[in-house]
């Protein structure tokens, strides 16, 4: 066995030196230990300048310095945003002017006009799958298909709903986003997926209808990507499939038209899924930019970059 390995000859190794040798984590960047009463300014500060923080805080700052310089910052988003109780968060950025515009998918009409109607949403779907009640609401489906069937491929579905929801005076609207968005003139665009929202179960559904309202938001989300990659940047909250692939459609078509500058995105979602990773963190920034990806649950992530990126513009 001896002849087969030699022993290695351990007293040739060459040491280095510790103080001299480069490492990537120093006392400097560690956590500072939180106080009784400590404003989130001690609390941003404090957090270890490691990973995911280093990131978080050059995301920040480069949205704060976009805004700034008037650039167009949008975020895409999914329904579990809304049932996680953030809407009030992406309506003071559109108040703030720090988005320029959202999208998202069906799911999110659903739940912002049950808020906006009535102050509740999310139905037990366990339960009402069983005898067939599940997504059966009938002031919901009315309520949405009406305003989508009167003005939708006029307006976009999402400036349609947002109009109606004003009209009505719905008692919640100020926590809607689609009703704040029309009153602040901010696109809210939705992209809708035939099949996927509690609506389509409905006969007054009408496809056509449907269909040219979601078109017109999907060109006018073409035309606000194409700001974007202008120095500005796109945010994905919590949607795994539908906004991914939709950006990804409207930044093709905003290339094809020659809008071809450097910009960012970032994914933040609870679960690392394949199109968001590829769709919006890698595949749009193969010659420039940078894409980032935070991993965690919605109630936590959003509030957090909400208020550090406050903290920034103040």
């Amino acid at each position: 066995m001896k002849d087969k390995f030699p022993h290695l000859e351990l007293h040739k190794l060459k040491p280095t030196q510790l103080s001299t040798r480069p490492s990537k984590v120093s006392v400097e960047m560690m956590a500072a230990v939180p106080r009784a009463g400590e404003s989130f300014v001690d609390f941003w500060r404090g957090l270890p300048d490691v990973l995911a923080v280093q990131e978080l805080r050059e995301l920040v700052g480069y949205l704060a310095r976009a805004h700034r310089d008037g650039k167009i910052i949008a975020a895409g988003f999914g329904g579990h945003v809304i049932k996680t109780g953030l809407s009030p968060l992406l309506i003071d950025l559109m108040r703030g002017g720090v988005l320029s515009a959202l999208a998202c998918n069906g799911s999110v009409c659903i739940h912002d006009v049950e808020l906006a109607l009535a102050g509740k949403t999310s139905e037990d779907v366990d339960a009402s799958l069983r005898d067939g009640s599940f997504g059966m609401a009938a002031q919901t489906a009315d309520f949405i298909l009406g305003a989508i069937a009167s003005a939708g491929p006029r307006v976009g579905l999402g400036r349609a709903l947002g109009d109606a929801l004003l009209a009505a005076r719905a008692p919640h609207a100020d926590a809607s986003i689609l009703a704040q968005g029309a009153a602040l003139d901010v696109p809210v665009t939705v992209h809708v997926a035939i099949g996927t929202d509690i609506i389509h179960m409905h006969p007054q559904a009408d496809g056509a209808a449907l269909g040219a309202a979601s078109l017109f938001d999907f060109r006018l989300f073409a035309d606000v990507v194409a700001g974007v990659t202008d120095g500005g940047a796109y945010l994905n909250f919590g949607s795994a499939v539908i906004m991914p692939e939709v950006f990804l459609k409207a930044l093709s078509l905003a290339r094809n038209l020659g809008y071809g500058g450097s910009f960012v995105t970032a994914d933040f979602d609870f679960i690392r899924h394949y199109r968001p990773r590829t769709n919006v963190v890698t595949r749009p920034h193969a010659e420039g930019g940078r894409g980032y990806m935070f991993t965690g649950h919605h109630e936590i992530m959003i509030p957090l970059l909400c208020a550090a990126l406050k903290e920034e513009l103040a």
